[in-house]
């Protein structure tokens, strides 16, 4: 049996690899900030190209390098030269499921500061994004289109892989016309209305967001069987609509907003039409073992500093549509983080 002193060693030890991780995720940041990974091919690289290539200065970048190798984004050769790891090929920027903008804005001032606030939200109460920048999220991108573009891309960075379990572990084709709410840059309705070639969609989207649904929906090549509707949650949804889909939009609100938005998609309901909600679950207990879970909750102490929001329990989420005048019908886990909930009119 381990003694007290061989388990506190242990300990230390642990504790000391989970705050590093506060410096692995600078180095991936500024590696996807210089773009590194877009000026690799099959050839292994010298320091020096890449430092050319990425207006970098040569014996820091070299640094860089070996750490990133340490931590499994480049292979280092004997003559201190590097390929890319497929882990690394994650930060191309124009990689199919590329999440260089995911790492570019999670450590961006807007994404860090209310982290660093944290300290400051638990002892008050305060919203970290709104006692650091005197404004909520939502109206600070709409005057920051700079990081109101990266916050776009960084959510498709994350939601593609989603994307594409979500629209074929539910039954889509039972609807006509899909309205979502919070849209986003269309990118979940693109990859419903690809499997179901019958089937038209609305976005409905804040005014500072709907022309790049427009733009991405248009690339994509389905402007003839979708449209982007301008508008706000909390104000009046078209009504009219087979389903009504919400992804990654409740969970970012309390639940005092949640319950508006939701009464708000309940008039626009008519039956027998569905709401589906798109969210993580969180589970009634807490299992450390259990990875999903763990980010899940990892996930809710960021809604709490951002927006004020959290994520919720099937329970709760019982709780608002019930204060909302719907009925939770069954809830449908995907691959990943988050689950289908399907509701009703009550």
């Amino acid at each position: 049996m381990p003694s007290d002193e061989s388990m506190r060693a242990d300990a230390s030890a642990a504790i000391m690899r989970i705050l590093a991780g506060g410096w692995v995720a600078h180095i991936v940041h500024t590696a996807a900030e210089i773009g590194l990974a877009d000026h690799f091919d099959q050839n292994a690289k010298d320091v020096a190209s890449l430092a050319s290539a990425t207006a970098t200065h040569p014996p820091s970048l070299a640094r860089l390098l070996r750490a990133l190798a340490a931590i499994g984004f480049v292979n280092e050769t004997a003559e201190r030269r590097y390929t890319l790891t497929p882990l690394g090929a994650t930060l191309r920027t124009a990689q199919p499921g590329s999440m260089r903008a995911w790492a570019r804005i999670i450590l961006r001032e807007e994404t860090e500061r209310p982290w660093q606030a944290l300290t400051h939200a638990i002892r008050t109460g305060d919203n970290a994004f709104q006692h650091v920048f005197a404004t909520d999220p939502w109206t600070y991108r709409s005057t920051h289109p700079d990081f109101s573009t990266l916050f776009n891309d960084s959510q498709q960075s994350v939601t593609m892989g989603v994307n594409a379990a979500i629209s074929t572990h539910y039954p889509f084709g039972n609807f006509g016309w899909i309205v979502d709410v919070g849209g986003g840059n269309g990118a979940l309705l693109v990859s419903i209305l690809q499997k179901h070639p019958q089937m038209r969609g609305t976005v409905f989207e804040l005014p500072h967001v709907a022309g790049q649904a427009r733009e991405h929906i248009a690339a994509a090549g389905f402007a003839d069987r979708c449209d982007v509707v301008e508008g706000d949650a909390f104000g009046g949804i078209r009504a009219g609509a087979d389903a009504y889909v919400m992804k990654s939009v409740l969970h970012g609100k309390t639940d005092e907003q949640a319950v508006a938005i939701l009464r708000n998609c309940r008039a626009a309901l008519v039956s027998p039409a569905k709401l589906l909600i798109i969210e993580r679950l969180l589970p009634e207990r807490v299992n450390p073992n259990d990875v999903v879970a763990r980010e899940n909750f990892l996930m809710d102490v960021s809604m709490m500093l951002m927006t004020g929001g959290r994520e919720r329990t099937e329970a709760e989420y019982r709780h608002v549509l019930a204060e909302a005048g719907l009925r939770l019908i069954c809830v449908a886990p995907t691959p990943g983080t988050s689950a289908i909930i399907e509701a009703e009119r009550a």
